[in-house]
C-alpha cells in the first residue's frame, strides 16, 4: 500500500467532493471512508485510476450518509444523481482546497487550524505545538470550525495573508517534523507567487528556499541533528540560496516590508556567511527587532535572545531570555546554550538535560542529552 500516493491525492479528492456540493465536515468524513476501504481493497485489486476509484468511493459514501441522515433531508435533491465513474480530472485543486477552507465565516486562526487538519495532514498535536497550546484546546478549536462551516458552500475563496500562515506552518512541520511536507509547501507557495504580486507571497517563497537550501547539512545519515554553527556548508543548495535572495531583494526594493520578508533577510544573512564565525549577528539582531515590531511573537523573541548573545555576549543574551516565559518551546536549550558560552558548564548540563525531556521529538531529544553528556564528560576530566 502506498501512503505517499494515498496522502499526495486526498487534498485533490476532497477538493473535488466540496466542488460537487458536498459541505466540508461530510466530505472529510467520506473522503476518510474512502481512504479506509483503499487500505483494505488496493493491495489485493489496486485500481487502473487511484484517483477516480477514490473519488467514486467517496461520493457514495458522501450520498449515503447525507441520505442517512434525517436532518440533512432539505440537501437530498442537490445529492440525487451520482457521478459517472471515470478517470477524474489531473488538475492539481490542492491551492484552491487552501483557500477555499480559508473560508470568510471562520477567524484566521481556526481557518488555518482546520486547513493544517483537513488538507494538510498535520495531527491535532503538531497543530497544538505550532500555536503553542494544549492539544485539547486545538481540537476543540478544529471541532468549532468544522461545526461553523458545516452546511456552508465553498464558495468564496478567503484570505490570501490566512493561505500564507497555513503554507508557513505546513513547510515548518515538514522540515522539521515527522511527515515530509516542505517540498509541497514550497511548490504551493510558487503557484500563489505565481499568481498574486504581493512582497509577502515572495517573501514566504524566499524564506522556504533559503531554509530548505540548508536541508541536507541537517542531518547525519543516521538522522542526528547538526547545528547550524557545525553544519557542512559545501552541502547547501546554492542554486535556492541565490533563487531565494533574488527573490527577497526583489520584494525588500517594494519597501512593505512584512514578517515573512523580515524572517527570509535572517535566513540570507545566514546563507551569506561563508562560516558560522563570518555572521553577520549585529544586522541578525536588527532583522528581529524588525519582525518583534511586525510580530510581538514570544518565538521570535526567544530566537533574537539567541542572536543579541551571539552578537553582544552571551551575558546580554541571557538577559534578554530573562524577560520571557520559561514555559515556552525551547526555552530550556537556548538556556543551556548561553550558560555554556557564558563558561557555567554545570547549569548548562543540567538545562540540556530538562530540555531534552521536552523535546517535541526523537531526534531534539537525542541532540540535547548528547550535549547534557558531553558537558558532564568535560566537568569530570577537569576534576
Amino acid at each position: 500500500m502506498n501512503e505517499v500516493l494515498l496522502r499526495s491525492l486526498t487534498p485533490s479528492v476532497l477538493g473535488i467532493l466540496v466542488r460537487r456540493g458536498a459541505d466540508f465536515a461530510a466530505a472529510e468524513d467520506a473522503v476518510q471512508d474512502a481512504l479506509v476501504e483503499a487500505v483494505r481493497v488496493w493491495p489485493a485489486d489496486p485500481p487502473r485510476d487511484p484517483k477516480g476509484w477514490l473519488v467514486t468511493v467517496a461520493w457514495r459514501r458522501f450520498l449515503d450518509a447525507t441520505r442517512a441522515d434525517t436532518a440533512r433531508r432539505r440537501r437530498e435533491d442537490l445529492v440525487d444523481e451520482e457521478p459517472v465513474p471515470g478517470p477524474a480530472s489531473a488538475t492539481d485543486d490542492t491551492l484552491q482546497l487552501y483557500f477555499l477552507c480559508a473560508h470568510p465565516s471562520l477567524t484566521p486562526s481556526s481557518a488555518v487550524a482546520l486547513t493544517l487538519r483537513a488538507v494538510g495532514g498535520l495531527t491535532t498535536r503538531q497543530i497544538a505545538q505550532a500555536y503553542l497550546v494544549p492539544e485539547a484546546t486545538m481540537a476543540q478549536r478544529i471541532s468549532r470550525a468544522k461545526r461553523t462551516v458545516s452546511g456552508v458552500r465553498f464558495d468564496q475563496p478567503g484570505d490570501v495573508a490566512t493561505v500564507l500562515r497555513v503554507l508557513y506552518l505546513v513547510f515548518n512541520e515538514g522540515y522539521s517534523g515527522d511527515v515530509d511536507l516542505a517540498a509541497e509547501a514550497i511548490r504551493l507557495t510558487r503557484q500563489v507567487a505565481g499568481a498574486i504580486d504581493h512582497p509577502e507571497v515572495a517573501g514566504l517563497l524566499a524564506l522556504m528556499l533559503l531554509h530548505h537550501a540548508r536541508r541536507a547539512a541537517r542531518t547525519t545519515p543516521d538522522g542526528t541533528l547538526v547545528p547550524l554553527a557545525e553544519q557542512d556548508r559545501g552541502q547547501w543548495d546554492t542554486t535556492l540560496i541565490a533563487e531565494g535572495v533574488t527573490i527577497l531583494q526583489v520584494a525588500l526594493a517594494r519597501d512593505r516590508l512584512g514578517e515573512f520578508q523580515a524572517q527570509a533577510a535572517i535566513a540570507a544573512l545566514h546563507a551569506d556567511a561563508p562560516t558560522a564565525e563570518e555572521t553577520d549577528w549585529v544586522q541578525i539582531v536588527e532583522w528581529y527587532d524588525e519582525l518583534v515590531g511586525l510580530t510581538d511573537n514570544p518565538v521570535v523573541r526567544l530566537n533574537r535572545a539567541v542572536a543579541v548573545g551571539e552578537a553582544d555576549g552571551p551575558r546580554a543574551g541571557l538577559a534578554a531570555l530573562a524577560a520571557l516565559d520559561d514555559s515556552l518551546p525551547r526555552h530550556t536549550a537556548v538556556a543551556a546554550y548561553l550558560h555554556e558560552r557564558d563558561g557555567d558548564l554545570t547549569t548548562a548540563a543540567r538545562l540540556y538535560a530538562e530540555a531534552a525531556h521536552k523535546a517535541p521529538n526523537l531526534a531534539e531529544r537525542d541532540h540535547l542529552t548528547r550535549q547534557a553528556a558531553r558537558l558532564n564528560s568535560r566537568r569530570t576530566q577537569a576534576r
